[in-house]
């Protein structure tokens, strides 16, 4: 699960939980592909606190698969509730230009388009588009 505390472009300030622990993180305004991040671990009942007192509602609840390719880690998430249907695959790469191989499963390229956001995805769910 994964909900918001902030989701302006300057600032996106989201809550979640992984495998039973908390996490608190910070992004910076998009500069092309890439953002500034910070991520910092908090106790999972913070964390579950704070989806139900503070952060905007619905939270985004999906499963990610991590799936190994050609030296890269693609994360892979599938969207369930207002988001059922929807599976976006993400990989973290040095830099905006370095060369990578696609799998044959990756459709689109959807880097930039805002609907694919997840903190767009809490007011125009999947379900809606």
């Amino acid at each position: 699960r994964q909900g918001y505390l902030n989701r302006s472009k300057e600032c996106t300030v989201r809550v979640r939980t992984i495998d039973g622990g908390g996490y608190l993180t910070i992004k910076g305004p998009n500069k092309g592909a890439t953002r500034i991040e910070y991520d910092y671990a908090i106790p999972e009942s913070d964390a579950r606190s704070m989806f139900d007192d503070l952060c905007e509602q619905p939270v985004i609840e999906k499963n990610r698969h991590k799936i190994d390719f050609a030296g890269h880690v693609w994360e892979v998430d599938e969207f369930f509730g207002e988001n059922t249907g929807l599976i976006v695959a993400e990989v973290e790469l040095e830099s905006e230009d370095q060369c990578f191989e696609k799998p044959e499963w990756i459709g689109d390229e959807v880097t930039g388009d805002p609907r694919y956001y997840n903190a767009s995805l809490v007011t125009h769910p999947y379900v809606k588009w």
